[in-house]
């Protein structure tokens, strides 16, 4: 079971190399779900376990409301990146009162904040009907005929993908079916239909870390939602990114840390809310849980910095990766891009010298605290040129990595942090508090 494992530019291998990563987030497959009767007994009348390592074609593929992904194929399905087949119905029941209809069509997960009593649902669709889930339990009323539920999109769909406002110019869905795009508004209701003739006919779509995928054979094109442009190389091998197959370079499994096994080198929160815990080569998003938390390497985001980092901060719309005695500025809009001029040294542009061990900016301040050792030094990026305007002896010794955030400041010493409610407090206070442990929630660690 690999835990941990953005823009996918996809070239995030769900490889072992993120095995390496102290802080693996669970892509894991757990036992199906106990619905009160023998599940080895319903095996009788499923076709035998596909494997998704030989090539096969997606029928459908939706996220639920906790953020585990479901790769559906005929009568089975997947749970997360790596694992065995399991039967649809151990995770959907009521789907083996349907299994004559064959396999699912198309599913998505509904993002409609404005109707609680919808979001975070997985719809589900087979021929002309659709099957409406939270918790893995049927809603009241389902099956119902799709143009109940969505007047305007026809039945035997190929594929359907949610698409929040934001991607869209509305809370949409997206419904494939052959050349045609149908593009389901949620509040209206209304449909337009498009053609996107360089996109392949999709036989399953899937939104991902705020990215389009559309799949189609054992490939997937990524595409814009709104215009169906692709950018980049594709198509592309399924099997190179989004599961572990040993002859594509993710085979095996990687174990599952401990969360006394958990340690951070840095870890930032950037205005947009997107939070980065970093460890080794690598870096982990923990704002995802919609989508699940996961790992990728540290250049494929921020290229130039191949090596782990030292220390990381936010600041305004930029994020600032200090490494041995350089800093790197990067923008923080996706792709990041390194500021013209950098890196440069902590010298010139924090008027400190390195090693850094730590640093941390609250939000709406221009002080970053950066932690060295056993002292803290304050440093007004407001100023020209930076220099510490303060300094002050900590009562805390070996700190790794710190945040600011609503709830105060955490700094991190191996697989503990403290809390703080301020700058200040850390600073001047002589007391130290009792540490807290790194949590399953946190991390997706093991207890």
């Amino acid at each position: 079971v690999m835990l941990l494992s953005q823009t996918l530019c996809l070239c995030f291998a769900l490889a072992l190399s993120y095995a390496s990563f102290n802080l693996h987030l669970t892509l894991t497959l757990t036992g199906p779900l106990d619905h009160g009767h023998d599940h080895h007994e319903d095996q009788a009348h499923h076709s035998a376990n596909p494997d998704r390592c030989d090539g096969i074609e997606f029928d459908a593929i939706a996220p639920d409301e906790k953020g585990n992904s479901f790769f559906f194929k005929g009568d089975h399905l997947w749970k997360g990146f790596t694992g065995p087949a399991q039967v649809s119905s151990a995770f959907f029941m009521e789907l083996d009162d349907h299994h004559h209809l064959g396999h699912v069509d198309a599913a998505f997960r509904m993002h409609n904040k404005e109707k609680p009593e919808d979001h975070d649902h997985i719809f589900l669709f087979l021929d002309d009907k659709v099957f409406s889930y939270y918790n893995h339990s049927l809603e009241e009323g389902y099956p119902k005929d799709i143009q109940l539920d969505f007047p305007g999109v026809p039945s035997h769909l190929d594929a359907a993908v949610e698409c929040p406002k934001g991607d869209c110019n509305s809370d949409s869905v997206l419904f494939f079916k052959g050349e045609e795009v149908y593009n389901y508004d949620i509040a209206t209701q209304s449909v337009k239909v498009r053609q996107w003739a360089h996109l392949p006919n999709c036989t399953s779509a899937f939104r991902w870390l705020e990215q389009y995928y559309c799949f189609h054979g054992h490939n997937f094109t990524r595409f814009h939602p709104v215009s169906g442009e692709v950018n980049g190389a594709y198509p592309k091998d399924a099997r190179h990114y989004f599961m572990s197959c040993p002859k594509f370079g993710h085979g095996g499994d990687a174990k599952v840390p401990k969360c006394s096994e958990v340690t951070l080198d840095a870890i930032t929160s950037d205005k947009s809310g997107k939070t980065y815990a970093f460890t080794g080569r690598i870096y982990m998003r923990l704002d995802t849980h919609r989508d699940g938390k996961h790992a990728f390497p540290i250049a494929r985001t921020w290229k130039e910095v191949t090596d782990g980092v030292d220390a990381v901060f936010s600041y305004s719309d930029k994020i600032y990766i200090i490494k041995g005695d350089q800093v790197y500025i990067y923008k923080s809009a996706a792709p990041s891009t390194l500021i013209e001029g950098y890196p440069k040294s902590l010298t010139e542009e924090l008027g400190i010298e390195g090693p850094v061990n730590a640093a941390f900016v609250c939000e709406d301040h221009h002080i970053v605290h950066i932690i060295q050792g056993q002292t803290m030094y304050d440093i007004d990026l407001s100023a020209t040129p930076r220099t510490v305007a303060r300094e002050a002896p900590l009562p805390i010794s070996g700190i790794e990595a710190g945040m600011c955030g609503p709830d105060g400041i955490k700094v991190f010493v191996g697989s503990e942090y403290y809390h703080y409610e301020t700058p200040r407090i850390l600073a001047f206070s002589r007391i130290r508090p009792e540490p807290k442990t790194i949590t399953p929630d946190m991390m997706g660690c093991v207890e």
